[in-house]
């Protein structure tokens, strides 16, 4: 039986802290510097908050910006020799999964770097399995309904791991 994690983040803090955990996690998870997380939920529901949390958490400097009309954007997390790529994208604005492969993101998904997707159903078929999908769901203007589950088997050791932290065991399913 798959793993899920389900929870609920009460305002934007919870959405914070949530995101501060994940990246020390995802620094320490055997590969998890090259997840590919999927961000799943309608238009408001918290995505893009989450993965600018994220990438603060992660250590990215300077400014954040939504992909939204540049599809992608790339980032990089810490220094020296604990640098990481971190790619950023936004398919909303897709019409055609066939974008995806004429927009090169193939070369991006074959090299190292975590990757955040949010709208993936816009390039169904390009995208490799997930490791995770997190789907969030706007209750009302603050809380936020998250639901995580696993693409992949490295996916499923990564929840079975969140699982264990005691943020992780007290919304396990």
């Amino acid at each position: 039986m798959a793993l899920v994690w389900e929870g609920v983040w009460a305002d934007e803090s919870a959405t914070q802290a949530f995101a501060t955990q994940l990246a020390q996690a995802l620094t320490t998870w055997p590969g998890g510097r090259d997840a590919r997380i999927e961000l799943r939920g309608n238009l408001g529901a918290g995505k893009t908050t989450l993965v600018r949390h994220l990438l603060r958490a992660a250590g990215v400097q300077g400014r954040i910006k939504s992909p939204t009309y540049a599809v992608v954007e790339p980032h990089h997390a810490g220094s020296g020799d604990s640098a990481w790529p971190i790619w950023h994208f936004d398919f909303y604005r897709f019409n055609d999964p066939q974008e995806w492969e004429d927009a090169g993101f193939r070369d991006i998904f074959a090299g190292p770097g975590l990757k955040l997707m949010e709208w993936p159903d816009k390039v169904a078929g390009q995208l490799p399995p997930p490791d995770w999908v997190i789907a969030l769901d706007a209750l009302d203007e603050e809380q936020r309904g998250v639901h995580i589950s696993a693409g992949t088997p490295r996916g499923q050791h990564w929840l079975q791991a969140w699982l264990a932290t005691p943020a992780g065991a007290e919304h396990a399913r």
